[in-house]
């Protein structure tokens, strides 16, 4: 089930607010400059070694601040971005997203007490309740839908987790309209990705997703190279649009990488944008 592709997640371990709220609370700024090393390395399999160290580190904080909803946030993140990207075998990256899904859900539910048992409400209930969050809950509820889709793509196989998708959708819809130029307009891409799981004739909406994706361009000012891969991937592939497929992954390809917190971001979206050029004859 193609629901949510490894660079789709990137953002998620790079938000500001998450590791800023761990070095004010926890570590000085050992937090904010190992965050921005992370953003700032070009070579992934460093990030892969490292990544085991920094979650015990944050499991370890956890244990006393249990309801720190930054905390929980950025952990969510970074359990979802290191299940999802950087680990192989299917058992693992399960219960990488298990553990995600748990810090994002508790996230959430440490901002705003009204989400605590969204599981058991309709999607017209727990809609009401995104309704009464402010700005302020952004972080916590992105961490909670990107965990939730971190999740999802790991128990593909488990139909009854995917009933819990439209309060995801709704999750992701709120976020925009809350602060929707949120780690690079990340929201829409996951919206994009969301609304191209189908073709047209099962009642996906591609066209919708082509204005999600097209959005988080704008908004990312074209530096987010990951936004252009998934467009091609998600969307031109789906409709077999070989012209904008070549070029978008072009320009990815073309492009400078090297943008301030988002080199590794864009360093995987190279690799990923030349292995989707590669498949293409095959693929159309």
């Amino acid at each position: 089930m193609k629901l949510l592709c490894l660079l789709s997640v990137i953002a998620c371990l790079l938000s500001a607010t998450g590791c800023a709220s761990l070095a004010g609370r926890a570590a000085g700024g050992f937090a904010d400059n190992l965050s921005s090393a992370i953003r700032n390395q070009n070579d992934p399999e460093t990030v892969r070694a490292a990544a085991p160290a920094y979650l015990l580190l944050m499991d370890s904080l956890l244990q006393e601040r249990t309801g720190n909803a930054p905390l929980l946030g950025a952990a969510a993140n970074f359990y979802a971005l290191y299940g999802v990207v950087f680990v192989e075998e299917p058992v693992r990256s399960m219960r990488m997203s298990e553990r995600a899904r748990d810090y994002g859900n508790r996230a959430l539910c440490a901002r705003d007490d009204a989400t605590c048992g969204w599981r058991d409400m309709s999607s017209d209930e727990f809609a009401a309740v995104l309704a009464g969050l402010d700005e302020d809950d952004a972080p916590a509820l992105y961490s909670f839908a990107l965990s939730e889709l971190a999740y999802l793509r790991a128990h593909s196989d488990d139909y009854s987790a995917l009933v819990e998708l439209p309060k995801v959708e709704s999750a992701l819809e709120r976020m925009i309209v809350l602060d929707e130029s949120y780690e690079h307009g990340s929201a829409h891409v996951l919206l994009g990705v969301l609304n191209t799981l189908r073709p047209p004739s099962l009642g996906g909406r591609p066209e919708v997703a082509r204005e999600h994706f097209e959005r988080a361009i704008e908004l990312s000012e074209g530096r987010d190279l990951s936004v252009k891969v998934e467009f091609a991937r998600s969307y031109a592939r789906l409709l077999y649009e070989r012209g904008l497929h070549d070029r978008l992954l072009t320009e990815v390809v073309e492009a400078d990488s090297n943008v301030p917190g988002l080199v590794l971001s864009n360093t995987l979206a190279q690799a990923e944008a030349r292995k989707l050029l590669a498949s293409a004859d095959a693929y159309f």
